[in-house]
């Protein structure tokens, strides 16, 4: 059995990266005004820098696309594994399914990351390189779900009102968490978006989910990934604090792109990490 890979473009894999494991990519839409863009049309520096002035809103890619896709994989493959963001702040995924539905001639699997970005990317790649290695989509589903209890991440705000705009924080809050200077820490729950902890500056928030990394140090081969909004600087600092402080992960750098920037913002900074 010959099994595809598919992912969405908030898994933010580099494209050259994704070309060399053979991950087909179905870009997420982010409209400004009037015109709408595939996520991977945009330059993420750009994007932070029209995002100051503009505010985008974002789209799940159409199932029309997923379609195509899928009928194309159909002659080269028997099965497709699709890994999407979370189900809980995207119908993207639902959309993957609808297509494989009305495929014939290849089995679609729609695989619920129930996150989204480089920690997403991590269940992709290693789909990848098991279907690399032959094994079918049943087999490749298993690995992902041992993957997923091991699975953490954590992430912090700049600006509170990116949230509020997408229905994750009433204006009240926003208006007292500003004043008070406060800075969420946040993770997924159940699919969503919800705090875990209330935390006043963002050194003492970065701090804390690396308090939480070295828990899971010294358990088994970790990787992680230092997730950043236009803060390479910031991240590149912290990853080399990082490696210092759990010298056995192997830790890289990755970006909240634009579809999921336009939720947090510029300035977030997050940090994922998983078994190998």
């Amino acid at each position: 059995m010959k099994t595809a890979i598919v992912t969405d473009s908030t898994a933010y894999i580099p494209k050259q990266q994704a070309a060399d494991k053979g991950i087909h990519v179905v870009p997420l839409q982010i409209t400004f005004g009037n015109e709408s863009y595939a996520e991977t049309e945009l330059d993420t520096l750009e994007f932070y820098e029209k995002a100051r002035t503009e505010l985008p809103k974002t789209s799940q890619p159409p199932v029309g696309e997923f379609v195509s896709l899928y009928e194309k994989l159909s002659r080269q493959y028997d099965e497709v594994v699709a890994i999407h963001l979370s189900s809980g702040i995207s119908g993207t995924m639902a959309g993957s399914k609808q297509a494989g539905d009305m495929t014939e001639g290849v089995d679609v699997h729609v695989f619920d990351s129930e996150i989204a970005c480089a920690v997403q990317g991590f269940y992709a790649l290693k789909a990848a390189d098991l279907a690399g290695q032959g094994m079918d989509a049943s087999g490749i589903l298993e690995e992902l779900e041992e993957m997923k209890k091991t699975l953490r991440a954590y992430f912090m705000v700049e600006d509170l009102r990116h949230l509020q705009r997408g229905g994750r924080l009433s204006g009240a809050q926003a208006l007292v968490g500003s004043m008070l200077q406060i800075k969420p820490l946040l993770h997924f729950q159940d699919k969503l978006i919800v705090p875990y902890e209330k935390i006043r500056t963002r050194k003492k928030a970065m701090n804390r989910i690396a308090e939480e990394l070295k828990k899971d140090c010294g358990k088994g081969p970790l990787q992680a990934t230092v997730i950043h909004a236009n803060r390479l600087e910031e991240a590149e600092k912290w990853k080399a604090e990082l490696e210092l402080t759990c010298p056995d992960v192997e830790f890289t750098i990755s970006h909240f792109g634009p579809v999921i920037g336009t939720h947090l913002g510029e300035g977030a900074m997050g940090l994922g990490w998983a078994k190998k």
